[in-house]
């Protein structure tokens, strides 16, 4: 994106999208039924209400699809929005781009804004998690040579690269933590708080809200207040978080995160944001060429963007906010525990997940006992959707070894999740 159009953002107010990007895209599809006063717990199991929701989803039946953490299948909606914005794109080209596009922008983040409960001056739209992530990491300034910045086994692999990067960046040094397994509330919490006493010179932390490894949820909030009394900023990784967890994200605590909108808000692929607190902007680096002011899109520049995504990200919020983000927690909550809890008793299976609630997300880890190895893991999954048509993916990087994760959506179904405790079975031998 050009310096013209990058001002043209800055001051564009902001426009309802054209009903044909919204109204239409929605009113095509059939209502959601009615909760009628019933509590997300009570509407985890209402397998009619969800396979309303299912049907708004086109998907693969050539496999029973358990990898839904790579990211999010678009529902109908929003498939249909974001192929006639592409129609109006395309159409339009730079005429559109440089008059009719701005004020849209603006309005799609407003709108994010609006669902997660901040100001839309401390949010800004990026590509995705990573970029967004390594706009903080790599651009926080409050860093002085001989001070230590801080990870854990369980953090992203891009993240952990950029912390690691620091040290030739700021002259830092990086500190690598392993959290416990198998992990509890109070085990993580005293995980972090040795951490932090024995590394006083930590000024930087990177959190996970929720991991890509074994779905571990962090109890973000203690962590979070806990650092900031010892002197430490918290940069956190919300890829997984945001859109399957309802917390709000100003009770988390942390005044730099990195958001995703392609995994659980069902977004176009290509969709994340920057979330920095008002007031701590200037402890960024603008990016090159910007000024040194409080406009945090002055932090960052993503070049030319996809424009139709953009447009069609107010679709995928509305579409996120008539489901519900307790109600989405509860469900995916439900179709993890019922695959986990039928393998708990197998001895020839190793759970990388607690059923302490508090932890849980709709991620879990899982290896056949004793296999750590990643090309085993691999080898196991590549097993499993030979002989049962089950896919999950095999994750490396945890201190105790690599892992199989498997991944419910909110369009998943039980009969699936027992096709996943069979497909277990099968391999375990």
């Amino acid at each position: 994106m050009d310096r013209q159009r990058r001002h043209l953002l800055r001051g564009a107010l902001a426009l309802p999208l054209a009903a044909s990007l919204t109204g239409n895209a929605m009113s095509a599809e059939p209502a959601l039924p009615a909760l009628d006063g019933r509590t997300p717990a009570q509407l985890a199991g209402d397998e009619a209400w969800w396979g309303q929701v299912r049907a708004l989803y086109d998907l693969t039946d050539e496999v029973v699809m358990l990898d839904n953490g790579y990211w999010g299948a678009m529902a109908r909606p929003v498939l249909q929005a974001y192929q006639q914005a592409t129609a109006t794109v395309n159409a339009g080209n730079a005429w559109f781009g440089r008059r009719e596009f701005p004020p849209l922008f603006e309005q799609a983040r407003l709108r994010l804004a609006q669902v997660l409960a901040v100001e839309p001056d401390e949010l800004v739209l990026t590509r995705g998690a990573t970029e967004a992530m390594q706009v903080l990491i790599g651009s926080y300034r409050r860093l002085q040579p001989g001070d230590r910045v801080m990870y854990a086994d369980t953090d992203y692999d891009s993240m952990i690269d950029a912390m690691q990067w620091l040290q030739a960046r700021r002259g830092v040094t990086p500190v690598r933590i392993a959290l416990p397994e198998p992990f509890d509330h109070d085990g993580i919490v005293e995980t972090y708080r040795q951490a932090l006493a024995q590394h006083p010179r930590t000024r930087l932390l990177l959190l996970t809200q929720v991991n890509h490894r074994n779905g571990m949820l962090l109890p973000v909030a203690q962590i979070t207040a806990m650092a900031r009394a010892a002197g430490v900023d918290v940069v956190l990784d919300a890829a997984h978080g945001i859109g399957q967890v309802d917390t709000p994200l100003r009770d988390l605590g942390a005044d730099f995160v990195g958001i995703n909108l392609h995994k659980w808000i069902g977004a176009p692929v290509g969709l994340g944001a920057v979330y920095v607190k008002r007031g701590r902007v200037r402890d960024l680096d603008p990016y090159m060429g910007e000024a040194d002011g409080d406009d945090l899109r002055t932090r960052v520049h993503t070049g030319t963007v996809n424009f139709a995504a953009v447009m069609a990200l107010p679709v995928a919020l509305d579409l996120h906010q008539r489901i519900g983000v307790a109600n989405k927690r509860a469900r995916l909550l439900m179709l993890r525990n019922r695959w986990l809890d039928a393998l708990r008793d197998d001895e020839r299976i190793q759970l990388l997940a607690s059923p302490d609630e508090r932890l849980a997300s709709a991620i879990a880890g899982f290896r056949l006992r004793g296999q750590t190895g990643m090309a085993a893991n691999a080898a196991t999954a590549e097993r499993m959707v030979k002989q049962s048509g089950v896919f999950v993916v095999p994750r490396d990087g945890l201190a105790s070894g690599a892992c199989l994760r498997a991944t419910p959506g909110i369009f998943s179904t039980p009969a699936q999740m027992d096709a996943l405790v069979a497909a277990i079975r099968a391999v375990a031998g």
